[in-house]
């Protein structure tokens, strides 16, 4: 759906240059939830509102549908903008509206009649929970509810693609979940894509298809979410990672002095539940220990990673890497 090419973005200033962008390609599919991810400064909110030429590429072109829409002139543009929703960290809401009037608005810069905006504006505050708040003003409403608003704003002009620039990094935990759970529930009811940035590795885990990291304005690794997690390859994912209390080296100091091979197993799906370490110690009559080892879930997808110190006889060993591969387990030999 979305294709961008050597995108460069550089801000020119009295006596400095600053490069947001330096060279990004990225591809995000139709229908899916894209994350990127990234510290701050790393460029990630400069290259989500190149997806809306609210930012212009210094280099390098966007693609929408197989058409280059940095070669639109301003009237394609605002035609092309009123298929993108934006919803943002701040909510944005204008405080003298009430709720419904805050929706109504791009209804109304769009030409709608006073009776369809409010008729679709009430469709899009059912679809967030919100109808029972349509008469009252932001200041009237929690913070949750203000960006369910902010949602439903942006979903008014049944745009094909919603960018979430940082839409739940104001949000308390609590809250950022029910966000997430309603941004999954809108991308899998109208099949809508959904383009997010975020510096929490939680918030890609919870509702992402697929991630791309970014750091100084370049994208360091980018893939299946379950791939990045299981085997991140970038220091800055792998820092990311941790800080999200997914260390993917702690066992190294745990294995010292341990003897024995020590194996990395990848879970996923069904696997993840199977008793497979009692069945493998009982059969191959091994002793296992866990060295270090996570349980979790990507969006609905159960995933696991364990790393274990094998102890017994080699032939034995050797055969242990075979049962857990046959079973769809990655086995990864760390230490022989």
């Amino acid at each position: 759906m979305i294709v961008l090419k050597n995108i460069h973005k550089t801000y020119v200033t009295p006596g400095r240059v600053s490069h947001a962008l330096a060279g990004v390609d990225l591809h995000v599919r139709q229908g899916e939830v894209f994350g990127i991810i990234g510290r701050s400064g790393a460029g990630k909110s400069t290259l989500i509102r190149m997806l809306n030429l609210l930012e212009t590429p210094t280099q390098g072109s966007v693609w929408v549908h197989d058409k280059n829409i940095t070669d639109y002139n301003e009237a394609q543009l605002r035609l092309f903008r009123r298929g993108v929703g934006m919803v943002f960290q701040h909510f944005n809401l204008l405080s003298s509206r009430t709720v419904l009037d805050n929706v109504c608005f791009p209804l109304r810069l769009a030409g709608l009649s006073r009776g369809a905006q409010h008729e679709r504006a009430r469709e899009v505050l059912a679809l967030v929970s919100l109808t029972d708040h349509a008469a009252k003003y932001p200041r009237q409403l929690s913070g949750g509810q203000q960006q369910r608003v902010g949602i439903a704003r942006a979903l008014a002009n049944r745009p094909e693609l919603l960018l979430c620039d940082e839409a739940t990094s104001a949000l308390d935990p609590e809250t950022t979940q029910s966000i997430l759970r309603l941004l999954l529930d809108i991308n899998q009811r109208l099949g809508l894509t959904i383009v997010l940035i975020t510096h929490g590795m939680d918030v890609i885990r919870s509702v992402c298809d697929r991630v791309a990291v970014i750091d100084a304005g370049v994208i360091v690794e980018s893939g299946n979410v379950l791939d990045v997690f299981l085997h991140p390859q970038h220091p800055v994912t792998q820092s990311l990672l941790s800080e999200s209390g997914v260390d993917a080296e702690g066992w190294r100091d745990m294995a010292q002095g341990i003897k024995g091979r020590l194996i990395r197993l990848s879970f996923r799906g069904e696997s993840t539940v199977q008793p497979m370490l009692s069945r493998v110690s009982r059969d191959l009559n091994l002793d296992l220990s866990i060295l270090q080892g996570s349980v979790s879930r990507i969006k609905d997808t159960p995933y696991g990673q364990l790393v274990i110190a094998v102890q017994g006889e080699p032939i034995t060993q050797e055969a242990l890497t075979s049962v857990f591969t046959d079973a769809g387990i990655e086995c990864e030999v760390l230490r022989p």
